[in-house]
């Protein structure tokens, strides 16, 4: 393995094409800890959106005895084995010093686990089918190329020293292990030009939802507008 994080490849330059059913479907993404959850409870919990978590899907992904936590151990053996032989639980945090560190292992995880994230929203979109509007909270949307999935691209941004201040004190990494996971994502200046819509998350959460109201009633978005 190498001991420097390298980055993603560079961005397309323009979109890539959006859903065009009849369903308006949201995709929120951004960089990590630029404020994307923040966002997605808001809708929740403020609006009563949907929202289908990617974080959340990959973590079941990867769940003690599942298919991808094995082939996870089975790479990586005990170096990333939280309990005993019989419980067989990930370590999370040792598995992320390692895909932090070396580009290629962490092609490896995205290709165990991104088509499994795919496949739960393929599972839950259909149980939502009748929902006029639902969230698709995705940090890795455009790395992933998964816009096909989305209606429309909301972007939460912020500065870059904010985003490392704020992953620092959220997930207790040192100054060098979180500069190695903000480079694992393609930096935000680049996903704003992918973006349908930038969401300013430089602020408060009270400027969070003065942007997100008018974003939520406009009808020139992708799927049809809805007034909550």
């Amino acid at each position: 393995m190498t001991d420097q994080p390298a980055g993603p490849a560079q961005p397309e330059p323009s979109p890539r094409p959006r859903w065009c059913g009849g369903q308006r479907r949201i995709g929120l993404t951004g960089g990590i800890a630029s404020g994307k959850s923040t966002v997605g409870r808001l809708l929740a919990d403020r609006h009563g959106l949907p929202v289908l978590d990617a974080d959340l899907y990959a973590r079941e992904a990867l769940a003690p005895g599942s298919a991808a936590s094995r082939a996870v151990l089975e790479r990586y053996g005990p170096t990333v084995r939280a309990g005993g032989e019989a419980e067989a639980v990930l370590d999370r945090a040792a598995l992320g010093r390692i895909v932090f560190a070396d580009a290629a292992e962490r092609r490896w995880l995205e290709e165990l686990v991104h088509p499994l994230v795919r496949q739960r929203f393929a599972e839950e979109l259909e149980q939502l089918a009748a929902a006029p509007v639902v969230v698709l909270m995705v940090p890795l949307l455009f790395e992933a190329g998964l816009e096909n999935l989305c209606s429309e691209v909301w972007l939460v941004d912020c500065e870059p020293q904010q985003q490392l201040q704020r992953l620092l004190a959220r997930d207790q990494l040192s100054a060098a292990e979180a500069t190695a996971r903000i480079a694992a994502q393609w930096p935000l200046v680049h996903k704003r030009s992918l973006a349908d819509q930038c969401i300013d998350n430089r602020g408060t959460a009270e400027d969070l939802e003065t942007q997100i109201q008018p974003l939520l009633t406009r009808s020139d978005l992708g799927g049809p507008g809805t007034t909550w």
